[in-house]
This record gives structure tokens, sequence and C-alpha cells, in this order.
């Protein structure tokens, strides 16, 4: 059943909304004496002091109900905001009554989910759709659960959203790791189908990221694009919007000339400024130090004579598979996997060649509680191959049991905490800047003094080259790799 109440005044908490509603029905609920009858039979009645109609006192009353019992279900809840969310939630909700979306910058581990919850919560919703990663929605339900608010909550991750496409039941979206729509100059397929998904609806949005814009400010544009009212409506798509806000410049790629949209100009940021609620680790009282050892390891003797032939001559023939290189992309990416030990064939079909890094692994973390970051797919049955039943890829059983956790880095790098384990270890690493910067960082905590970060790097392999790229923000390309690998 519907109930009709009063809006949420702006900055007003659920006990100062019961407060001023109870205020109002003793106004409206009013009564004064009055003579009713003739003669002898003249008593005395109360009737209502002002004629109300009745359809407002009945709102003015449930609302009353209502804010109380969303102040009772705070109270009684098992947590508590930290004292910063509950100033964004309030700051954030006036944002997003005003404006219809929001853009909660809150660093990693500052707790931008309960947050945002918090959020829809002051704007009494009554179906509400979070979008994240298929890996961080068993987190995501567990909060709504202990949070409990009254609103339905659906959690779907960005590849499933066409299932809720022919729904027109949401009131607020909520987009987690929304920095991963941030493809152009064409709209990936994620951005697209979220901006179907809003301009059907016209919902509230909260974008929800700790690196908004983390190789680009022109990254904003297809974030916000589909979104009523963003401050860059004004241009019909991407290529207009750079016109005003983007330094485009060309670069030479397989011999030919072609645009380069990446030098955003800073005034992006300023102009999402009115929309947008920065939060720092730093802010939030975080004084965790993460600090970051490399360990080397020697490759067996027959995986290095395969790298050497294959840089050599860029194939190497076996009796049933191929190993082909005849690209420099196609080079550095077998030469990566190589090095730590596996590799895809020209078939499609992929195997281990060297599991010395997994043993290693296994040996120099024995008796730790670790989470290991892997990239290639085949690195996981390695690592399961020598962990055996002591590894899982499930956050809950890692969580619930003494068993180390293998997760692919792009995968695992968002939306979810490792906070359970002693120690972060890099099996393989990643060519993107942001992978390094945001994996890493899964173990924070505001409570948490110290982080262990540790690289397993195959001594004269390709890691350290792309960890120098990374630590200082930016991607490994195959320009890096032709120069260091001396192509």
């Amino acid at each position: 059943m519907v109930i009709d109440i009063l809006p949420r005044t702006l900055s007003y908490s659920n006990e100062s909304m019961w407060k001023q509603c109870e205020l109002l029905k003793s106004v409206v609920t009013a009564t004064k004496e009055s003579k009713a009858g003739k003669g002898k039979v003249i008593e005395i009645i109360r009737i209502p002091k002002y004629n109300t109609d009745p359809i407002i006192i009945k709102r003015i009353i449930d609302s009353c109900e209502y804010y109380k019992n969303l102040y009772k279900n705070q109270m009684e809840r098992q947590f508590k905001y930290r004292g910063y969310q509950e100033e964004i939630i309030l700051k954030g909700t006036r944002i997003l009554n005003k404006s219809k979306f929001l853009y909660l910058a809150m660093e990693v581990r500052t707790g931008k989910t309960l947050t945002s919850l918090g959020i829809a919560e002051n704007l009494y919703p009554k179906n509400v759709l979070f979008i994240t990663k298929k890996k961080a929605i068993s987190s995501i339900e567990a909060d709504y659960k202990m949070m409990s608010p009254e609103y339905n909550m659906q959690v779907i991750n960005y590849e499933s959203l066409h299932i809720v496409m022919d729904e027109h039941k949401w009131d607020i979206i909520i987009c987690d790791e929304a920095h991963s729509m941030g493809a152009f100059p064409k709209p990936s397929q994620r951005a697209d189908l979220v901006g179907q998904l809003v301009r059907k609806l016209n919902p509230k949005v909260i974008l929800l990221s700790g690196t908004p814009t983390p190789e680009s400010y022109s990254q904003m544009y297809h974030q916000v694009y589909a979104i009523s009212g963003n401050p860059f409506s004004e241009f019909q798509n991407f290529y207009r919007f750079c016109d005003k806000y983007v330094k485009v410049k060309q670069k030479k790629i397989n011999g030919l000339l072609m645009n380069d949209y990446t030098d955003g100009l800073k005034t992006i940021l300023e102009v999402m400024k009115p929309y947008t609620i920065n939060y720092t680790q730093k802010e939030a009282g975080f004084n965790a130090e993460t600090t970051e050892e490399i360990l080397e390891v020697e490759l067996k003797e027959s995986t290095y004579k395969l790298i050497a032939m294959l840089k050599k001559n860029l194939v190497v023939e076996g009796k049933s598979e191929t190993i082909l290189g005849d690209t420099p992309v196609k080079l550095m990416m077998k030469m990566h996997q190589l090095f730590s030990g596996t590799i895809k064939f020209e078939s499609g079909n992929s195997m281990i060649v060297d599991l010395s890094k997994a043993e290693f692994i296994k040996n120099y973390f024995e008796g730790c509680k670790i989470g290991i970051f892997y990239k290639f797919k085949e690195e996981l049955n390695a690592l399961q191959q020598v962990f055996g039943d002591k590894l899982t890829t499930d956050l809950s059983v890692f969580e619930d049991t003494d068993k180390n956790i293998a997760l692919q880095i792009v995968s695992g790098r968002e939306g979810i905490s490792l906070n359970m384990a002693d120690y972060l270890v890099y099996y393989n690493i990643d060519f993107s800047a942001t992978s390094y910067w945001q994996s890493k960082d899964r173990m924070t905590t505001k409570d948490r003094l110290e982080n262990s970060v540790y690289w397993i790097f195959s001594k004269g392999g390709i890691e350290k080259d792309i960890y120098k790229a990374v630590t200082k923000k930016k991607d490994y390309t195959i320009n890096h790799f032709k120069k260091d690998f001396y192509l």
C-alpha cells in the first residue's frame, strides 16, 4: 500500500522530521470548546480548532508514524555511521534532491556503499537498483541486510543489466565503480546499457568511485551523459564535448594518424563540483602504511629457453600447438604469460609450463592467510594445483575459513575487502595503472595500521618493467615494451 507522506525537509534527519510532523499533528488536531444544543440541554463539546482537510490530517499522522519508524529502525541497528558518513549523507541528500544525480568520489575503504544506501534512505524510495561488479554483490547485499532500510533493493552486476531493462520501478539507481563506464570516444556497452535505463526511467542516480577519472579527465563524459541535467547535456555527443573540454591531439598508430582524446581539461572536474562529494582516506582518519616488497623467483631453465626462442624466431612450433609472437602486441602478451609460467597457444588452448611461482608463494607464505591476485586464467589453475583445498575463489569462504583466496586482478580490484588477509600477494601484474592503485588497497581499514604487499616477479622477466610504469600512474604500453626489450 502506498503511503502519502510529507517530503523530507532538506538536511533534516529522521528524528527531526518526526518531531516536525508531531508539531504539525498537534496543530491540525487541536480542539477548542464549543456549546452544542439549545435551552437546558446545552453541553460543552470539543471541536476541531481549525478547518483542516481530513486528507491532510491523515497525511500528517501517517508521516509521524513513517519518520518515527525510520528513526527507531536507525536506533536499533547493529551499526552506526561514522561521523563523516553522517555529514556526507546529509550533504548528498541535498545535492541529489536538487540535481537528481550525485557523484560520491570517496576513496576506497571509506564506506561508499553504506553512505550511498543512507542517502537513498533519506529520499524514501520504494525501489533501488544497485549496479556493481559480480564479485561485490554478496558484500553489498550483506550491507543492505545489516542496514535494513525501508526500501526494496536489487543488486545486479553490469553484465546482467539486460535482465532489468524492461522493468519500470527504479526510483534510484546506484552505479558502483562508475569510472568503469568512462570509455571514450564511443560509449562502452556498459555505459550504453546504463544510459538506456536512465533515459527510460529518469530516476535519481548516485555514482560511486574512489577514482572517477583514473587515466583521463575525458572519462567523465560517458559516466554522466545519459543523466538528465548533467553539466555536459548541451553537447550532442563526446566529440562536441571535446570541442570545449579536450585538447585533441593526433598520434600515429600503425602508420596512420588518429585523434587522441585523452588530454581532457581539468575544468571537467570543476564543472562537476556542484554534483560531487570528494572524501579521502586521510580525511577519514586512515593511517595505514602500505609497504611493498618485490620477491624474485628463478624459473625453470626450459622456460627461459622457450622465451628466448620465441623472442628470436617470433614463433615456437610444437607437435600439436603453436606459440606465435609475430607482432609486438602478441609477443608482449606471450612473454608476459611465460614469465609467470603459463601460455595460451594460437589455437586458443592454454597450459601451465612452469609452477615455480605458485610453489614459491605456497612455501614462502606457509601458515599465513593471504589474498593472491593473478592475471591470466591459467595462473589460477597453477595456484589450485599447488595449493589444493587450501585455496578458494569465494570471498565468503575466505572470510569464514582459514583458506587463502585467489582473485583475478581486474575483477577483484574493486568493491571488495580483503581485510582478513595477513598479506596481499601478486602472482602477476596487470598492464593497467588503475589495477595497481586500486587492488593493492584491498586490505585497508580504518583500524589497520600496516598493509604488506608482495610482488612475485621472475628473474629477468617483464614484470619489473611493468611495475615501474604503473607505479608512476602510467599504463604499460607496447611502446614501453619495445623500449624495454629493444624490439
